[in-house]
């Protein structure tokens, strides 16, 4: 694609895999990276430094809704013409990116990428399809709606604004993606559980919280128009 792509990579105390994390999207040729460093007390934001990376730095632990509503700010900002979203755990491969960026050079506004559910650990795959089920309630169409893997157009760039400062903006965004009628795909992808990846993420608990936050989300979204 010839436009700019930018990866955002929100962090929070990654010191353990933020370097690879770096190289391995170097390797597959992209060097427009933002990692915001949501607060962490670690060594996150210093190594990413080291790497020559754009590094944004909240003051505080803010939350991963916050940390993508900085970081999707910065590329927006920065021309990007797609925006792609990147865990900093180590539980997505590079390589997947480009079947992401290559649909939304074929038109599509807003690509999710869709994990193996069979990888999947067992308190996270019924943590994530109870999510998934209120997410697709309240207009998501897609099948991973936790997924961090994500490219965005220029477009939904600019059309969704992100309200949730926690986990619930995963949901969020799909929901968002939906209510402005921007065309969504879901692309499969082979997810990376190793011990320290499945140590993170949203469990069953974390779930009925985000639902009661997403509930809040959608009464402002009302509320505003």
């Amino acid at each position: 694609m010839s436009g700019d792509i930018w990866i955002v990579v929100p962090a929070y105390e990654e010191e353990m895999m933020i370097g690879s994390v770096i190289d391995g999207l170097r390797s597959e040729g992209y060097d427009r990276i933002i990692v915001v460093d949501d607060g962490s007390t670690d060594d996150t934001a210093d190594i990413a430094e080291s790497k020559g990376v754009e590094v944004i730095r909240h003051v505080e632990n803010c939350g991963l809704g916050a940390s993508l509503r900085t970081g999707l700010k910065a590329a927006l900002d920065r021309d990007a013409d797609v925006a792609v979203t990147f865990d900093a755990d180590g539980q997505h491969d590079s390589k997947e990116i480009d079947k992401m960026v290559s649909l939304i050079e074929d038109g599509v506004d807003f690509v999710v990428g869709a994990r193996n559910r069979y990888q999947m650990p067992l308190n996270k795959k019924l943590g994530n399809s109870v999510l998934n089920v209120f997410t697709r309630f309240f207009g998501g169409i897609l099948t991973d709606s936790q997924s961090g893997l994500r490219a965005f157009s220029r477009d939904a760039l600019e059309k969704i604004e992100i309200w949730s400062d926690g986990y619930s903006v995963s949901s969020e965004i799909v929901m968002q993606a939906g209510w402005h009628d921007l065309y969504s795909r879901e692309v499969e992808i082979e997810g990376i559980f190793t011990d320290y990846s499945k140590s993170g993420g949203t469990n069953i608990a974390d779930g009925v919280r985000i639902i009661f936050n997403l509930f809040c989300v959608i009464v402002l979204h009302s509320l505003h128009g």
